[in-house]
């Protein structure tokens, strides 16, 4: 393995996901500067997710829609001005 190409500053890190109210635990380098207090009584710094394993479709087999900026009607409004759209005749 070559040498002095891993971080050195590997520490307990929370990760937690907001989407469902899970975190977990582990070991990294992420920087944060948010910090929790965790089950053991500890507090640790935390990294915030959006979607982790715990809430991701795939891996929960659920799937959640989520358009919060409008995103899919945008596109359609768009898209229907198009030579490409299905034009009802």
């Amino acid at each position: 393995m070559k040498k002095d190409i891993h971080p050195s500053n590997y520490r307990l890190v929370v990760f937690k996901d907001f989407s469902c109210d899970e975190a977990f635990l582990t070991r990294s380098c992420a920087p944060t500067r948010d910090t929790i207090v965790w089950e053991d009584g500890k507090e640790y710094p935390m990294v915030k997710l959006e979607i982790s394993s715990k809430s991701h479709p795939f891996f929960t087999g659920r799937m959640k829609f989520v358009d919060t900026a409008g995103r899919i009607d945008k596109f359609n409004k768009k898209f229907s001005k198009s030579r490409f759209s299905k034009s009802e005749s």
